[in-house]
């Protein structure tokens, strides 16, 4: 009988949807028993939808269950490291969305409760599962290029999110760009040493009214001695734009856009072809699956997660480095934060 790692998910809104989605419907290995919301109407209709057993409003009571190895954590952020150390606490393996909390301290506390108790933790930093981010990995790793000398990633939304989520996402640097701090280290096996960010409001003056930005650009500084180059904006009206390009002593390694298809039409009136898929969700539909397959696989075969604690603390050290820079108009070394 093949062996099952039996899910509570935690967070029955967009991505928790879709993890459940995953969990019960593409990926062998996994049983989910139960999900819990804080507003229990969500709980009650995903678990419908998906066929869970058991829907609650108590998030630590679906935590403690005996039926339950592993907690899939996907509520919203300022809960994220709570309920990382109750489900070390509970001997609970935690699979847990980005980032592990807005400040260091509370960051620290959750990775201290997963190395007391022994219990496995990964983030869900997806793109990394991404088969075009990954083959750019694998090309700098075989040394395809070289020695790197520049990194650039682009990332724009098609749209910026609701002012409501903004105000409580910490900002586009811990909530958007989050996830390319995390390509920096990801696709060079580097850390980074300085970091300055620049930034400005041209999408929605209501976003800066809110306390943000929603355009921006990172510079980074390996202690390789390479650079990178980050660039977002909350809005992209042709759709997700999503590109990556290393450039080394050899040449370079790029990925454009996926799209719904790879049709041009090349007349006289010009060349066009399909616009980049709309929405992340579309684009990272695999890469959401083969993060849990890969967390699955750690917690069977007793190996370590792909995406520890410390990378997802590393991406916080970066987010808070350029809030930093770019409040004080200085480059920031990170490390002015603590190790």
């Amino acid at each position: 009988m093949e062996q099952k790692v039996r899910f509570a998910i935690i967070g029955a809104g967009r991505i928790g949807q879709v993890h459940a989605e995953n969990l019960t419907r593409r990926i062998q290995g996994a049983e989910v028993v139960a999900i819990a919301d804080l507003v229990p109407e969500a709980a009650e209709q995903t678990a419908r939808r998906f066929g869970i057993a058991e829907a609650s409003g108590n998030p630590a009571e679906v935590i403690r269950r005996d039926d339950v190895d592993a907690i899939a954590i996907c509520s919203s952020t300022e809960t994220h490291a709570d309920f990382i150390t109750q489900a070390a606490r509970a001997g609970k393996h935690a699979f847990c969305e980005k980032p592990i909390a807005l400040r260091l301290p509370a960051v620290d506390a959750a990775l201290a409760a997963v190395a007391e108790s022994g219990t496995k933790l990964q983030i869900g930093f997806n793109r990394r599962f991404d088969p075009n981010f990954r083959g750019i990995r694998d090309a700098v790793r075989n040394g395809e290029v070289g020695a790197p000398y520049l990194v650039q990633i682009t990332s724009r939304d098609p749209e910026p999110p609701p002012l409501s989520y903004i105000r409580d996402s910490g900002g586009l640097f811990l909530d958007m760009m989050i996830h390319d701090f995390d390509m920096v280290r990801f696709l060079l096996d580097d850390e980074v040493e300085e970091v300055s960010a620049t930034g400005a409001v041209r999408v929605d003056p209501a976003i800066g009214e809110a306390g943000d930005i929603d355009t921006a650009i990172v510079t980074l500084r390996y202690a390789c001695g390479a650079l990178a180059v980050i660039t977002n904006s909350r809005q992209a009206v042709y759709g997700g734009d999503q590109r990556v390009e290393v450039l080394g002593s050899l040449g370079s390694v790029l990925c454009e856009n996926n799209t719904p298809d790879r049709v041009i039409r090349q007349t006289e009136a010009g060349v066009i072809h399909a616009k980049p898929l709309y929405f992340f969700l579309e684009r990272y539909l695999a890469a959401y699956a083969d993060e849990l397959r890969s967390f699955i696989r750690a917690i069977l075969n007793d190996t370590e997660v792909e995406v520890t604690g410390s990378d997802g603390r590393a991406p916080v050290v970066l987010a808070l480095a350029a809030e930093k820079s770019y409040r004080e108009k200085r480059s920031v070394a990170v490390g002015e934060f603590s190790p």
